[in-house]
């Protein structure tokens, strides 16, 4: 076992990241230390690259960013009883506190104590990363390491889509990153009836075609409700997925869902959002339900179903493929908007 490895650090409280040789992780008595196979990019290291107001009320340099890889496990703790050297593993990376009245109740995955690895701890942009063994998932070592390194987001998408009925649903998906495109391939491995995939995002918009959408609409430039509901026999969707967490695309959801139909919430504003709550939600008898993370460790379960029978194709998601020391690159491409998925790959000597 090496004594040092090569990590992304975010090492000062501004803008940009660094190369960095560091310490391997230590581990304790019940974790594992992983070594990292690929690590893949979400918006949330996006975030901590530009060190935006979020970033700069919620890190703490000097920081390894990260929290969606897989690997193999390389050593482990003394108590450690559910993973072996060799194991291919992924991870929950939202640790619960296992205390609070949300853990005690089964509602681990919104524990507001909740610290995650790769924000809150040292994440997976790196050679090694160490993980509690309550937090690692075996994985069946035939799934390919591109799916396995992007189960974090496919868990969203997943938790998502499943929070109430899908199948036989006419089905809204409302902005088409990483995990709108992923919720498309969700909804129709689950039998949607029909999925409407709306983003305003030419290249997006050719991704949301390849996951085999049955409609896809611009909403800056289509009439998005009369196309809805002229394909809905006039009642409007069942369920609307929102992903995007912009205002106007909020609103457009409810209008665009049925009388008695649910929302499903997971992207995030940037501001308060106003709605006519009368009109979109009390009067239309809608079931509205705000989507944080996934259920631990259900969610895991349903991903790791889908995935073992051959139901999910992610391929188009996934854009690039980098040497992880090309993590600048990978946040211009982000920026640029021609990139959906971006894995990064440790290089070893």
């Amino acid at each position: 076992m090496p004594e040092t490895m090569q990590a992304i650090v975010k090492a000062s409280a501004q803008p940009g990241i660094e190369v960095r040789e560091v310490p391997v992780p230590s581990i304790g008595h019940s974790d594992v230390l992983v070594r990292v196979e690929a690590a893949s990019v979400c918006g949330t290291d996006l975030h901590i690259y530009d060190w935006d107001p979020w970033a700069q009320g919620r890190i703490k340099p000097p920081l390894i960013p990260g929290h969606e890889f897989c690997g193999v496990v390389t050593a482990v703790g003394s108590d450690v009883t559910t993973v072996k050297e060799g194991d291919f593993v992924s991870a929950e990376m939202h640790v619960a506190c296992g205390k609070c009245l949300q853990c005690r109740i089964g509602q681990a995955h919104i524990c507001p104590r909740v610290k995650i690895i790769g924000v809150d701890a040292n994440g997976a942009f790196a050679d090694y990363v160490a993980i509690p063994e309550s937090n690692i998932w075996k994985l069946d070592p035939s799934l390919p390491r591109e799916y396995a390194s992007i189960l974090d987001p496919l868990g969203n998408a997943v938790h998502t889509v499943l929070a109430g009925e899908i199948a036989a649903k006419y089905v809204a998906v409302i902005g088409c990153g990483p995990i709108g495109l992923f919720s498309i391939a969700v909804a129709r491995a689950c039998g949607a009836a029909a999925i409407f995939a709306l983003e305003v995002n030419a290249h997006r918009r050719e991704l949301a075609a390849a996951m085999h959408a049955d409609a896809v609409l611009d909403p800056t430039t289509d009439d998005v409700e009369a196309y809805v509901h002229e394909h809905t026999d006039g009642a409007g969707v069942d369920v609307v997925l929102e992903m995007s967490g912009h205002p106007e695309a909020m609103r457009l959801g409810f209008k665009i869902l049925r009388t008695g139909g649910r929302v499903s919430l997971l992207g995030i504003p940037a501001n308060p959002v106003e709605l006519d709550l009368a009109r979109d939600v009390i009067f239309k008898g809608a079931t509205v339900q705000g989507i944080n993370g996934r259920l631990m460790y259900k969610t895991w379960y349903q991903m790791e179903a889908l995935l073992k029978a051959n139901k999910l194709d992610l391929a188009p998601v996934i854009t690039h493929r980098l040497p992880m020391h090309e993590f600048a690159s990978g946040m211009e491409l982000l920026k640029s908007g021609v990139a959906s998925k971006i894995l990064l790959y440790p290089e070893r000597s």
